[in-house]
Formats: C-alpha cells, structure tokens, sequence
C-alpha cells in the first residue's frame, strides 16, 4: 500500500481517486503534486474551513472526511495503471466497513472503474451527483483535480458535494 486509506467509520464523505502520482508517493501524502488543485478546492468548495496541504490528509477524519483509491498498489498517471490492479471488490468492502454518506470520485476514470466494476455500468458518467447510489451512500463525479486535467476543471460539483455534506450535518447532527 503506497498510502494509507483514511477511512473511520461514519465519515459524511470520502474521496476516492484511481491511485496516487508520483509526487505523492515521493511525499506519503494524499493529492501532493504541484499543480493539484484538490485541496484549494476543498476549502474553496466549502469542505474545509481553512485551505490545508497535503501533509494534513490525516486530519480529514476531525471534518468529516476521508480519502483512498482505487489501486493501492501502483502510482502514477491513470495510462500507465494496469487496469488489473483497480480492487474495486476491495473498495466495496472498506465503504461497507466505514458506511459514509456520501462517496467522492475525483476522476471520470476513477468512477467508471467502480460504476463499471460494481454495477456493470459503461461510458462515461456525468460530472455531479449521480441518480444511483452506493448501499446508502450518495455517489459524486468530480472533475480531476490534476492539473494535467485543467481544461476540464470546473468547481461545481464540488461545491454539489459540499452542499451534500452541510445537509446531511445538519441533519444528523
């Protein structure tokens, strides 16, 4: 495992992304590479109170959130993953296990291999909140962080997923 799964039980939202870059593995933390824009995105979204960095990722629990991937086993861009190595059973278990509200992936890859994997489901899903759900736990599709995926970035549905977690805190809290 390149990085450690944050996953407590009763999470209200857990990001899922396909598996770390480089940059991240070099510095054992979550979404590290310069350029990313996963975490100005979760303060800008409204996820975090204040903008962290990627050496905080372990804190994300103390707000509600957490983070894994797809394939523990490899690093680097998406084209160079062997498709084999996505444990999209094992991600099934660890959800069961940590029961979320809600369920971030932080690509269209990283969601169709589960949406494929899981519900038999091909092509490419939409951007946003999806019409299925997870045993419970509502499904989001995030524009990639990354930012070699730049161009089709838009803060949106992040800001979507924040909603979720603010309505489902003042409901269950």
């Amino acid at each position: 495992m390149i990085l450690p799964d944050v996953l407590p039980p009763g999470l209200d939202l857990v990001f899922c992304g396909t598996a770390p870059s480089r940059a991240s593995m070099r510095a054992g933390a979550y979404y590290a590479k310069p350029g990313n824009a996963f975490w100005p995105s979760l303060h800008a979204a409204g996820l975090t109170p204040t903008r962290l960095h990627p050496q905080d990722f372990a804190t994300l629990p103390s707000l509600g959130l957490g983070l894994t991937d797809l394939n523990k086993t490899e690093f680097g861009n998406d084209v160079d993953l062997d498709p084999a190595a996505y444990d999209v059973a094992g991600f099934v278990d660890k959800m069961r296990r940590c029961r979320p509200g809600g369920i971030a992936f932080t690509s269209k890859n990283a969601a169709a291999v589960f949406l494929a994997g899981h519900f038999g489901l091909a092509g490419s899903p939409v951007y946003g909140r999806q019409v299925r759900d997870f045993e419970g736990a509502a499904l989001f599709v995030l524009p990639s962080p990354s930012g070699q995926a730049r161009r089709f970035f838009t803060l949106e549905p992040w800001r979507e997923a924040a909603a979720f977690v603010a309505a489902r805190r003042a409901t269950t809290r």
